[in-house]
């Protein structure tokens, strides 16, 4: 019997994992809330919130999902997983115990420091008259992280004191982020890399490695966003650097949450960089990384119905396969993303791409909603005869595949200039550290 899958979030990352999800022989109804127009089109679109954690159980059991799979971050932070479990559901994610090693950088360092896990050294803060006087006596630039989920923007490279003191008043004072402590850290060069693994307790399972780019503007200019495109096959990255990244860094981290009574049930992604003193530590997160999802399981040969049950019922998994393909995506954004940006652009010629896209933040432009309260599912049907509107600050995500980046790359940009929106903006040099 094919089962019914329900994947919680709306987002780029989540339309990748049920584009991952449909190719499945073993799935059949996919369920998403609160989902997006692109992922109306292969799945049930329900309206419930993310952090609605008592209306997605209840959607759970009238709806007979036999598996969740969790997006966001700020689901597992508001105990879906544990909830889930406590009434016998099966669910991809980590407890909000163990999402720690996201939710708090302090939390996370203390775990590198004890566990001999390489990053850059720190101290943590929680006022700002004594964070900015350590601050103002060492050198710059110096990294400022608020202590917290802060939806990728939370973290400052500061150039000089000037800028370190905006950002301490903004995360301390104005408490910009919420409450929270500011974690201090020092200033590692060299290129950054993303390291997704399935984490089942202390089995590890590497996924392709990524680059993420965050900066929103060519040349690596302007404010920090949530990522603006990636790629896979890092020619800057050699089969030791990767071992010794998955032995030192992954598979460790994954060994010190089992000993603290915290083992991982999910995705570790490892925001790791290449520095003269070897690969270190920039972050942990505690699920899908989100541009980097988006080129990375369209890589995976394996039936991802079977990781994904596996890792939720604690059994033991075959090792996933993966094609020896590159991909390569570039995120289409609203204009003045990460700032303020309007929504409701219409969206034209997204029937004419041959690469794939997944909606990261659209919408079904319509006066009259097609969702019923008695039965709380958007009819595919009826959204697919209405407009697409733009609805976030990043939109949409083009991403190809082929042997090698400069095709995948002369592709997507090919494919994007089919695409009509007055609203949109994207960078013109994804992968330039490759090419």
């Amino acid at each position: 019997m094919l089962k019914n899958v329900l994947v919680v979030g709306g987002g780029g990352r989540e339309h990748a994992i049920v584009d991952a999800l449909s190719r499945s022989k073993k799935v059949g109804r996919i369920y998403c809330a609160p989902g997006n127009a692109g992922i109306g089109e292969q799945a049930f679109n329900v309206p419930i919130k993310d952090t609605d954690v008592n209306g997605l159980l209840e959607f759970a059991y009238s709806h007979k999902v036999d598996l969740t799979v969790v997006g966001p971050e700020a689901a597992l932070s508001a105990g879906i997983v544990d909830a889930f479990r406590a009434h016998g559901l099966a669910i991809f994610g980590h407890t909000a115990a163990a999402t720690a090693i996201e939710s708090s950088k302090e939390f996370a360092k203390k775990l590198m420091a004890k566990y001999g896990i390489p990053t850059a050294s720190y101290n943590a803060f929680s006022e700002y008259e004594e964070a900015l006087d350590y601050v103002s006596g060492r050198p710059f630039p110096a990294v400022l992280k608020y202590d917290g989920l802060a939806a990728g923007k939370g973290v400052v490279i500061a150039a000089n004191l000037e800028e370190a003191d905006a950002a301490l008043r903004s995360m301390l004072l104005d408490k910009t982020f919420g409450q929270g402590r500011v974690v201090v850290e020092d200033f590692l060069q060299g290129p950054e890399f993303s390291f997704l693994c399935f984490v089942n307790g202390a089995d590890v399972y590497p996924m392709p490695l990524s680059q993420d780019h965050k900066r929103a503007f060519d040349g690596d200019k302007g404010p920090n966003t949530g990522g603006m495109g990636a790629y896979t096959g890092l020619p800057f990255i050699t089969g030791e650097d990767r071992e010794f990244a998955l032995e030192n860094i992954m598979k460790k981290a994954a060994a010190a949450m089992v000993s603290e009574g915290l083992p991982l049930s999910g995705v570790l992604y490892g925001g790791l960089m290449k520095t003269p003193d070897g690969i270190k530590v920039i972050e942990f997160n505690a699920r899908f990384g989100d541009p980097e999802t988006e080129v990375v399981l369209p890589l995976l040969e394996s039936d991802i119905y079977d990781i994904f049950y596996g890792i939720a019922t604690g059994s033991a998994l075959d090792t996933p396969k993966w094609s020896s393909d590159v991909t390569l995506g570039v995120v289409l954004a609203s204009k003045g993303y990460p700032g303020a940006y309007q929504k409701g652009f219409k969206i034209r010629g997204l029937d004419n791409i041959n690469c794939q896209v997944y909606h990261m933040g659209t919408a079904i432009s319509t006066e009259h909603p097609v969702i019923s309260t008695e039965h709380p599912v958007i009819s595919t049907e009826a959204e697919k005869s209405q407009s697409i509107v733009t609805n976030g600050g990043r939109v949409l995500m083009l991403v190809a595949r082929g042997t090698d980046l400069a095709a995948a790359r002369n592709t997507v940009y090919s494919e994007i200039a089919k695409i009509d929106c007055d609203n949109l903006f994207y960078r013109n040099d994804i992968a330039h550290y490759a090419l």
